[in-house]
């Protein structure tokens, strides 16, 4: 079964280092959390908000030694509701578990897209 696993993070600075440590930072949280091998990964969607453009994220992943992972990068088109400096993935992953027991990883400033999945499960109520 393919489940979608959400996340997002926040740059403080539009620089190659700033974009590919927290984009790093955010794939690792999220596999960590989730237990997502390599291997059991369809393809990853990243999009970042039009203030970055001093790296691609999709390079973090590749760093990381996703070389044979379909990867896809977009812009977002501006919001002014949302934060600024923005990444977000999209991790299509081949699972046996169900949607609820999948943790969205929302780190920095993207926590406020969704403060409900920003916290811990075991913290939430």
């Amino acid at each position: 079964m393919l489940r979608g696993v959400r996340g997002a993070t926040t740059v403080e600075t539009n620089d190659r280092d700033g974009i590919l440590g927290r984009t790093t930072e955010l794939i690792e949280t999220l596999t960590a959390k989730n237990g997502i091998a390599c291997e059991d990964i369809g393809a990853v969607i990243f999009s970042s908000t039009a203030d970055l453009d001093a790296a691609f994220p999709a390079a973090a992943a590749r760093a990381m030694g996703w070389a044979d992972v379909p990867l896809f990068g977009t812009q977002e088109l501006d919001s002014p509701a949302g934060p600024a400096r923005c990444i977000r993935v999209l991790v299509l992953w081949n699972t046996s578990r169900e949607q609820k027991d999948i943790r969205h990883i929302y780190l920095h400033g993207a926590a406020v897209l969704r403060p409900d999945l920003a916290q811990s499960r075991e913290k939430r109520p």
